[in-house]
Parts: C-alpha cells; sequence; structure tokens
C-alpha cells in the first residue's frame, strides 16, 4: 500500500517532474478516471510561488491584508481555508499539509510536487524536455509514467502516458484499493 508516514490510513501518491512536462494534464485526466472508478480523491499542489483565493477589494481579502492569520470563505458548494504561513520562505511540509485533509471523506490523495519529500511518487517522464531523470537519485518513485524509453538503468516500472486506463490499474493495486468503488 502506498502511504504517508502521518496518514497511514489514505492512501497517498505523488506525481513528480520538471514544469512543463505535462503533471497537470495527466492529473486532471486521473482525478476523472479515478472518480468514474467510484473514489473520492483528494488533490494537494505544491506551489512554487504565492497565489490568493479571492482579490483586492472583496472583503476575504482585505480582512486578511489588515492581519487575519486565517480566513475561511465559504459558500453553499464549497468553503477554502486560507492559512498565513508563519515561516515564510519556507515550503510547507507535505505531512502537515496532508494531515489538513478531512481524511474520512477520501479515499486517496494524489499530489502534485513536494518532489524532495519522502512518499510514494510516480515521475513523468519526457525526454523532449532535455531535462535528466529524477528515479536514479529517488527511491520513492514506483513508477515512470512515460512514452519516452528510460534513459538510465535500473528503473522503475514504465508506465504508458497516455494509457490512463493502466495507470489507474496501478495506482488501485499500488494503494491497496477495491475496484468495487465504481
Amino acid at each position: 500500500m502506498i502511504t504517508s508516514p502521518s496518514r497511514p490510513d489514505v492512501p497517498v501518491l505523488g506525481f513528480v517532474a520538471p514544469s512543463g512536462s505535462g503533471k497537470t494534464t495527466l492529473l486532471r485526466r486521473l482525478v476523472a478516471a479515478l472518480q468514474a472508478q467510484g473514489l473520492r480523491v483528494g488533490y494537494l499542489k505544491h506551489a512554487h510561488h504565492s497565489f490568493d483565493l479571492d482579490r483586492p477589494g472583496k472583503d476575504s481579502y482585505e480582512i486578511r491584508a489588515a492581519g487575519a492569520a486565517q480566513t475561511l470563505l465559504a459558500s453553499r458548494e464549497r468553503w477554502a481555508l486560507q492559512v498565513e504561513n508563519d515561516h515564510k520562505g519556507e515550503d510547507p511540509d507535505l505531512d502537515a499539509m496532508l494531515a489538513r485533509f478531512e481524511r474520512d471523506r477520501l479515499d486517496l490523495v494524489l499530489v502534485e510536487g513536494f518532489k524532495h519529500a519522502r512518499y510514494p511518487k510516480i515521475e513523468v517522464y519526457r525526454a523532449a524536455l532535455g531535462q535528466p531523470p529524477l528515479y536514479p537519485d529517488d527511491p520513492e518513485i514506483i513508477a515512470l509514467a512515460s512514452d519516452d524509453p528510460p534513459p538510465v538503468t535500473p528503473h522503475p516500472p514504465v508506465l504508458p502516458l497516455n494509457d490512463i486506463a493502466e495507470l489507474v490499474e496501478f495506482i488501485f493495486k499500488r494503494a491497496g484499493l477495491s475496484s468495487t468503488h465504481g
């Protein structure tokens, strides 16, 4: 089973690769396919830049800008909690972020990024990007999603990048999930 040390009850699987490799596109397709199988999927993205959920002029933005440490935006359809990072300039801790999920409402968490954290990951590899693969230096990479031959041997199992059904099957197997969700 693939899990995070702090979340042994909910399987966690990451996707890592350089920017522009298609991680988000792949994850968008995977989330839809997993949801179609009946899985409740959580998604955690590591952003390398700052971001805001709202904009200047909106009440919640102005209150946060005035110094609120936490701002909760809530509507009939969704809610989002923004928490100011106490350690500006430091990457967030993966396990601390995973702990924020409501695990009783999830079957699986997919993570985009956090490539330096120790947790099971699939590397999206595209030779055309001209970047060296990550897997030779990261024993936590359990598979490659690629249409290119792996450039370094030995290598983890290779899954066809555009074969969503095979990727879903791999995720079910490695996460110890039952395909009876759908």
